[in-house]
C-alpha cells in the first residue's frame, strides 16, 4: 500500500525501479510495476474501480463517530486489523495517515495488527461456534426453509 498514492504513481511513471519479478504457483514468471500499489489503493479510494462506497479510513471514522462520544478516544486508540488483506505491507501506516486527516490533531490513534491477523476472524468464529451457549442460537437449514429470514429474529433477538 502506498503511503502517498499520487507520489508513488508519479515516481513509477519515471522509473523502472518499482518493477518486481514474481513466480506464480504454476511456475509462470511475471513482472509487475505500479500494480503493486494500484490494486490496494481501491481499499482507500474505491472510486478508482467504479465503486461509490467509502474507503476503509472513512468507514473506520464513520463507525467510531456513531459511537458514544465518551468512547471515541478509546476506540481510536484500539483500531484492530484482522483478515488476510490487513497484512498487506504499508496498510497500517496508510490507514493511520488517512484517519489522521479526519480527526482533530490531539486525537491519539493506535492501530493494532492482531497476532495471526490473517486467520483471526476464523479463529474467533471457531471459538464462538464451539461454546455451548452459542449452540442454542444455531439455525438449521430446515428451520430457515420453513420460516424464512424471520427465524433469525427468534434466534438472536
Amino acid at each position: 500500500v502506498a503511503l502517498d498514492f499520487q507520489d508513488e504513481l508519479s515516481e513509477a511513471s519515471h522509473s523502472k525501479d518499482i518493477e518486481k519479478n514474481y513466480e506464480l504457483p504454476d511456475g509462470q514468471k511475471i513482472k509487475i510495476g505500479n500494480e503493486r500499489f494500484r490494486c490496494p489503493e481501491a481499499l482507500f479510494t474505491p472510486s478508482i474501480i467504479g465503486q461509490q462506497e467509502s474507503g476503509i479510513a472513512n468507514m473506520v471514522y464513520d463507525t467510531i463517530m456513531k459511537c458514544d462520544i465518551d468512547l471515541r478516544g478509546r476506540l481510536y486508540r484500539r483500531i484492530v486489523l484482522s483478515g488476510g488483506t490487513t497484512s498487506t505491507t504499508g496498510l497500517e501506516n496508510r490507514l493511520k495517515k488517512e484517519i489522521r486527516k479526519l480527526v482533530s490533531p490531539e486525537t491519539k490513534i493506535r492501530i493494532i495488527s492482531a497476532s495471526e491477523q490473517d486467520i483471526a476472524v476464523w479463529l474467533g468464529g471457531s471459538i464462538l461456534s464451539s461454546l455451548s451457549t452459542f449452540q442454542k442460537m444455531w439455525t438449521t437449514k430446515q428451520e430457515y426453509n420453513d420460516f424464512g429470514p424471520s427465524i433469525m429474529h427468534r434466534n438472536f433477538l
